[in-house]
């Protein structure tokens, strides 16, 4: 048996802390000042972590090992089988061309770029998001902007800002779903409590995005369905994250969005030519005038409609009974491990939801989309297998990650930091938003923030007298404001659309949004810790 030291170096809590947070430092630096790729710097992370582990906490080498290795099995499953599935739908589509039926099925939509910005990089980002996340709303949603003719800078920024209020809910419920693990709270509470401060960010990027497009005329002319786009979002995702299913949040939110912007008159109407030769400064898309068969583009939006449809089925109580109970639970081998007060720690035993994890639904949804579609059962595996292949370094990435915070949080490191950072008191609320901002500015995800600083998180705020639910919600939520500034999604964007080498120019035009939507929701976490905004928690 191994019990969590809290001082083991001198019994000094100080001295301590500084050097479990050795492994956390490394990666920040490596990625953030010396630009080592990402799956490098998670490596070598880990090793500082095992090292940390074994020579400083004494954990015994194999129980370091084998926490490492749960870690990264976590990585695998559910993590990246979510990731992996999403994307082959994607791919599945792209093959067979019916995502460009579906770019100009948005492209008629309307004709006025400030409402294609909020149905193109807002509320389908958002679906993408949902879907798959780590990078391919930014991508995906840049390149369709330049191909309804916006200038490629303005779509790079524009696709960046907008991926941020669908973040703590992507890939369906991904970043959440890890917190919860981390940190051994419930899944629902950790969702409902990050379902009552992200849906007040959807409120506000509507408006931003339009004005991003059109300046102050943007924002005078179509401020209406801009804000009923964000209330029908922010509705939609607060209801499905406290009452319906993580990862169903973005899904059901998206399409809230987008009808709500259909229903508007306003939306509908042709944009003034002042107004499009003001803003579309790019070259349009001669495909955009192809008419497709309408049964085309009912194909086209099946991939969609069969993740939400199958989604739901499985929320069906007897349907949700069923699938819990194929959940598989396993003592995990070489792990025997027990905090300081004495009580075993959740990881000692390992679930594997076999057939109820999102992705394995999501695979359900892409065999079903490959008969659609009409893809042929061996072109379908090869694009499956060329999505692993696509992902490789990304799987490395998440799998490293994932193992470090396994290895911090067992070995006691993380609740050495926590109990260090709680000194902060009441200041902790106002911070906490900020730590998980840093971490997915740093590495470009907030899956990998909340896994690295989730369990700090909840430490912290036990040892202080704040909610642990609400600071490990915290995190998740600020993080998302951190993903416009993250180089791997600065890096993506400018690629998308043929701006490479061009990322400070990005970054300078983001960084001021980023830092003043944090800053919101750091008002927001700490109204919500005192009696101000207390009583929006469940």
């Amino acid at each position: 048996m191994y019990v969590q030291e809290l001082e083991p170096l001198a019994g000094s809590l100080g001295l301590s802390a500084l050097v479990a947070a050795l492994p956390l430092v490394i990666v920040l630096v490596l990625l953030g000042g010396v630009r080592l790729k990402a799956h490098l710097a998670g490596l070598t992370g880990l090793l500082a972590a095992a090292l940390v582990a074994w020579l400083a906490y004494g954990m015994p080498l194999d129980q370091t090992l084998s926490s490492a290795a749960q870690g990264a099995v976590f990585g695998l499953f559910p993590i990246l089988w979510i990731v992996v599935n999403a994307l082959w739908v994607y791919r599945m589509t792209v093959r067979t061309r019916h995502f460009d039926i579906l770019r100009r099925s948005f492209g008629r939509l309307s004709d006025d770029p400030r409402i294609q910005a909020l149905v193109v990089a807002f509320c389908f980002g958002a679906l993408l998001e949902a879907l798959a996340g780590f990078g391919a709303p930014v991508a995906i949603c840049s390149v369709m902007l330049v191909a309804l003719g916006f200038e490629p800078v303005r779509a790079a920024v524009v696709a960046l800002v907008a991926n941020t209020a669908p973040v703590a809910f992507g890939a369906m419920g991904t970043p959440v779903v890890t917190l919860a693990q981390v940190t051994e709270l419930p899944l629902d509470t950790v969702a409902s409590v990050v379902g009552r401060q992200t849906p007040l960010l959807a409120l506000v990027v509507p408006l931003v995005l339009v004005w991003l497009v059109d300046g102050r005329r943007g924002l005078r002319e179509t401020w209406v369905p801009a804000l009923a786009c964000g209330i029908a979002f922010a509705i939609a995702q607060f209801a499905a994250s406290n009452y319906v299913s993580a990862q169903l949040a973005d899904i059901g939110a998206a399409l809230a969005g987008a009808g709500a912007l259909v229903a508007v008159p306003q939306a509908r109407r042709p944009a003034a030519e002042p107004v499009r030769a003001a803003v579309l400064t790019g070259a349009r898309s001669e495909d955009l005038d192809e008419a497709d068969p309408r049964g085309e583009v009912v194909r086209a939006y099946a991939p969609y409609a069969l993740i939400v449809v199958i989604f739901s089925v499985a929320q069906i109580p007897v349907v949700k009974d069923w699938l819990a109970k194929t959940t598989q639970t396993y003592d995990w081998p070489f792990l025997n491990v027990v905090s300081a007060d004495g009580d075993p720690v959740g990881a000692n035993v390992f679930s594997w939801p076999i057939v109820s994890t999102g992705g394995t639904l999501v695979l359900l949804a892409g065999i079903l989309t490959a008969a659609v579609l009409g893809v042929h059962a061996r072109v379908a595996v090869r694009e499956w297998a060329a999505t692993v292949h696509e992902l490789r370094f990304a799987i490395l990435t998440v799998t490293s990650v994932l193992a470090l915070a396994y290895v911090m949080n067992l070995s006691g490191q993380a609740a050495t930091i926590g109990h260090f950072v709680a000194a902060a008191g009441a200041g902790l609320a106002f911070l906490s938003p900020v730590l998980g901002w840093f971490g997915v500015a740093v590495s470009g995800s907030d899956t990998s923030a909340n896994a690295l600083f989730g369990a700090l998180q909840v430490t912290a705020a036990r040892e202080s007298g704040l909610s642990p639910e609400l600071l490990a919600a915290a995190n998740s939520s600020g993080g998302v404001l951190g993903k416009m500034i993250s180089p791997q999604n600065l890096t993506i964007a400018c690629a998308a659309v043929g701006l490479a080498g061009r990322e400070g120019d990005l970054l300078r035009k983001v960084l001021p949004w980023s830092i003043g939507l944090l800053l919101v929701m750091c008002l927001i976490v700490v109204g919500q810790s005192s009696p101000v905004l207390g009583w929006m928690l469940p």
